[in-house]
């Protein structure tokens, strides 16, 4: 045998164990977490059982918890998250009913379904159906378990699932890692859209790609966030490869205004957001902007801002060139 091949064997043999440890420490942290999100879950609903279930007490029993437990360890811990641990312990009331397969972030979704049996079926289909958090979010709205539909023919479970799951990163102490799985078709167009912006010369810096937003009842991913050191904002971008809904009008307006009372400063202008639909039959751009903005974006956003055609002409190209007419929607 050749040098070559002994040192190409060597080098798989000790890849594979390297792997394989990476995959058992993170199966455990995931399992660690999960537990102790439970088991805290646990003790505030048993704690408002002692005679204190009363609606003063998320305001302020949690708000002082989650302020004490953020000071000693960090993120994680804020009282939208601690009543997440609560949601959780009473959906899965019996900790054998946990699967160590999927992550924090599935199951804070899941715990949002009313209905137990339909839980405890979106719990089996994540796994089985490889479901990143996206796919699950997707499919409970849409009611997936209410159609019938065929599952993949992969049901392998991949450790990608928490991997990049925002939770693990902070419960170690590490940067959280927010790259999301998304279709071929919508990766290409993200990307070529971002190149688009930067090389526009018109003063966008990148932020941020599928950014993370949490609110109480749901998980949303940003496609594309820029801020204009001209303009002193942020844009916001989201695309949809379907027909332009009232829903996501308002998802953007939610985006816009989140951004403006959580990221924006003193000295920053007001946030604005564009959606991009690539339907099939019709490519379409609007512009998200508060009403008592508005005179502000027609004197001075315009001028820094690529015209709805610019963006309509790149993405009418794209369609031809990535082939979203044919493609499976």
């Amino acid at each position: 045998m050749s040098r070559v091949n002994t040192n190409k064997l060597l080098y798989n043999a000790v890849a594979r164990i390297i792997t394989d440890a990476k995959i058992r420490a993170y199966r455990t942290t995931n399992t660690i977490l999960l537990k102790m999100y439970w088991e805290i879950g646990r003790l505030i609903f048993e704690d408002e059982q002692k005679g204190r279930k009363r609606a003063e007490y998320g305001k302020a029993v949690l708000k002082n918890l989650a302020e004490q437990l953020t000071l000693e360890f960090g993120k994680g811990f804020d009282d939208s998250n601690l009543r997440n641990m609560r949601n959780f312990f009473l959906s899965f009331e019996i900790w054998d009913a946990v699967r160590p397969e999927l992550s924090w972030t599935h199951y804070r979704i899941i715990s949002r379904v009313e209905n137990q049996k339909l839980r405890e079926q979106y719990v089996i289909h994540a796994i089985e159906g490889n479901w990143n958090t996206r796919t699950l979010q997707r499919n409970i709205d849409t009611q997936y378990l209410g159609r019938l539909l065929k599952l993949p023919n992969n049901k392998s479970f991949e450790t990608s699932h928490f991997i990049k799951d925002p939770y693990i990163f902070e419960f170690l102490g590490f940067p959280s890692d927010v790259t999301q799985t998304e279709t071929k078709i919508e990766t290409a167009l993200i990307t070529h859209l971002q190149q688009f912006l930067m090389e526009l010369g018109k003063g966008f810096a990148f932020v941020a790609r599928q950014q993370h937003i949490v609110t109480d009842t749901s998980d949303f991913y940003i496609d594309l966030v820029f801020y204009n050191y001209h303009l002193k904002c942020f844009v916001l971008i989201d695309m949809k490869t379907h027909k332009l809904t009232h829903e996501a009008i308002g998802q953007m307006d939610m985006y816009v205004r989140m951004y403006n009372d959580i990221k924006k400063t003193d000295g920053d202008n007001p946030t604005i957001g564009i959606i991009l639909c690539t339907e099939k039959d019709e490519t379409i751009v609007k512009y998200s902007v508060m009403t008592e903005n508005e005179k502000l974006f027609a004197s001075k956003y315009r001028l820094y801002l690529p015209d709805e055609n610019e963006l309509k002409q790149l993405l009418e190209e794209d369609r031809i060139r990535f082939g979203l007419d044919n493609s499976d929607r």
